[in-house]
């Protein structure tokens, strides 16, 4: 891990329309900011399609908590 990367408190999740208990998720801030140059290839391609498919495949985004590893 660089001395850039950010640890997330906190992620974006597109619920799926169709598929309940499924959808994407994706590490940002508690304003809901993805940083992108932080993602995966993968995670980043997933990113974008979720966001190009809103209304269609996926719910409007919500900002959560990430779940305590305690």
């Amino acid at each position: 891990m660089t001395s850039q990367m950010r640890v997330s408190e906190h992620h974006l999740l597109f619920a799926s329309l169709f598929h309940p208990g499924r959808g994407i998720s994706v590490p940002c801030d508690a304003h809901g900011e993805v940083h992108m140059d932080e993602l995966s290839e993968r995670l980043k391609n997933a990113y974008l399609g979720a966001r190009a498919l809103v209304g269609r495949e996926y719910a409007l985004p919500i900002v959560e908590p990430m779940p305590s590893m305690h």
